[in-house]
């Protein structure tokens, strides 16, 4: 069954407990609207129009995919004039994809303004599988596009007051385990090969899969988004930059029947020719429950490469894994300078988990000798309880996972607790000030070792700025 909102607010609250033709229309100055919203952007827009002006209704079973793109069509004239802005006032705004087309522009949801994803896959166009990935998640060739995407775009902004992007999931979830489904399911929001993208303040719910997918992108924030889907759902990932440069997310809460953030660069032999790693990622505080997943995996598509990711001040509640790092044979890339601070995890199957086997691959194509390499993983200052084992942790054969430390760490272990809490092989690194004690790959250092790294300089997406943006609102 769905998740709606009510229920989902109820849950939160235990959680903190412990029309006019597009033709005729031209985007209008604030000045001439009423009553006032404001929020923060990386830039204001000079020029405001509501979906109201290219005939959306918000009834909840009028379709306004022809309005949403007719109101895209139109605003793109303003991309070079000071930008632009779309109001979604409040309703429930049923529509399938619609392309994001013009750059300095904002999409903002009233508070009480919902987009309703179509259920029809009929009304959901097709496109191009990722070239770093070869073919589809779910099924060979092409995908349904997503709800909200774009691509080449400059300074865009997808923001509200809370307002919901409400995906409709359960009959995509349905479809997909009967194998009924051609193409792979749409996800909520996907940019691609676009900079300067901002995605904040918005709600989530029931994706037909991943919820938030830049891709190919360069400084990119996602923050305040609160991301809800059933934790049984398939492939729910909350937010997944994959081959993105200088990203950041925080201040996100997410229920997912799968990985909170899932770090991604491409799909062996694909991402391997691709060659786009994803670097310079900062993730902080961030909420999860993924009672089957990991609150932050790295993989298992990762071909590109996964370089100087830093975690900080991140909470685990009843999730399978903290941090978990999915590889395999056949993948190449590597996946190092990772970087973990300030970790509460509460009721876990595994504090931390890797992985060199982690099977499925595109197709058979790919190479047997594409090794991935992982090193530098730095994992300190993190408290658990209630965990059913410490770590599990399997590197390759003839190839292992070097360099990792883990340092001040106390887990507190279920009442029948594994009796193997740290099961290690094909690894190598050190341990301070770990309890319970580490395998004998990871060696206590006692004194000699305080704390493992965690780099005090300051990436160039952590000096990003939003700016005020006020505006009025027009009711028409």
């Amino acid at each position: 069954m769905e998740v709606t909102a009510a229920v989902w607010v109820c849950l939160l609250a235990l959680v903190i407990a412990g029309g006019r033709s597009s033709s005729s229309v031209e985007a209008r100055k604030k000045s001439l609207k009423l009553d006032s919203y404001e929020f923060t952007g990386r830039d204001c827009r000079a020029n405001v129009a509501s979906i109201t002006d290219f005939g959306g209704v918000g009834d909840g079973n009028t379709s306004n995919t022809k309005a949403f793109q007719a109101a895209m069509d139109s605003l793109a004239k303003y991309s070079a004039e000071g930008g632009s802005l779309l109001y979604v006032p409040p309703g429930r705004w049923l529509t399938s994809s619609f392309n994001i087309t013009s750059s300095h522009f904002t999409l903002y949801l009233d508070q009480d303004a919902v987009l309703l994803a179509a259920q029809d896959e009929n009304e959901w166009p097709v496109i191009e599988p990722l070239p770093s990935y070869g073919r589809g998640r779910d099924a060979d060739g092409g995908r349904y596009s997503s709800l909200i995407f774009g691509t080449n775009l400059t300074d865009v902004v997808i923001t509200g007051a809370n307002g919901t992007l409400d995906g409709q999931g359960e009959l995509w979830w349905k479809k997909y385990r009967a194998g009924q489904l051609n193409y792979t399911r749409p996800y909520l929001i996907e940019l691609m090969y676009s900079s300067e993208i901002q995605i904040s303040n918005l709600t989530l719910l029931n994706s037909p899969s991943w919820n938030v997918h830049p891709v190919y992108c360069t400084n990119t924030l996602v923050k305040g988004l609160t991301i809800l889907a059933p934790v049984t759902s398939a492939n729910t990932d909350g937010i997944n930059p994959d081959s993105c440069t200088n990203t950041r997310i925080e201040d996100c809460f997410i229920v997912s029947g799968d990985d909170c953030v899932a770090v991604k660069s491409g799909w062996d032999e694909y991402g391997i020719a691709y060659g786009m790693p994803t670097k310079h990622l900062v993730i902080r505080r961030l909420t999860c429950i993924s009672p089957f997943s990991a609150t932050i995996a790295l993989g298992s598509e990762m071909s590109g490469g996964i370089e100087d990711v830093r975690a900080e001040d991140i909470t685990a509640i009843n999730t399978e894994s903290g941090v978990r790092i999915k590889t395999a044979v056949g993948r190449g890339g590597y996946v190092k300078d990772i970087y973990v601070r300030r970790f509460t995890m509460k009721t876990m199957k595994w504090a931390f988990w890797m992985t060199g086997n982690y099977g499925s691959h595109p197709d058979n194509n790919y190479d047997p000798n594409a090794i991935p390499v992982v090193e530098n993983i730095n994992y300190r200052d993190m408290v658990a309880e209630n965990v059913s084992m410490a770590a599990k942790l399997e590197g390759i054969g003839g190839d292992p996972f070097t360099g990792i430390c883990i340092s001040n760490v106390t887990i507190g272990l279920v009442e029948k607790a594994k009796k193997l809490q740290w099961n290690c092989t094909d690894i190598s690194g050190v341990t301070s000030s770990v309890t319970p004690k580490a395998c004998d790959l990871l060696p206590d250092q006692g004194a000699k070792q305080t704390s493992c790294n965690f780099p005090d300089d300051t990436l160039a997406i952590e000096e990003v700025e939003a700016h005020a943006c006020s505006y009025s609102k027009r009711y028409l």
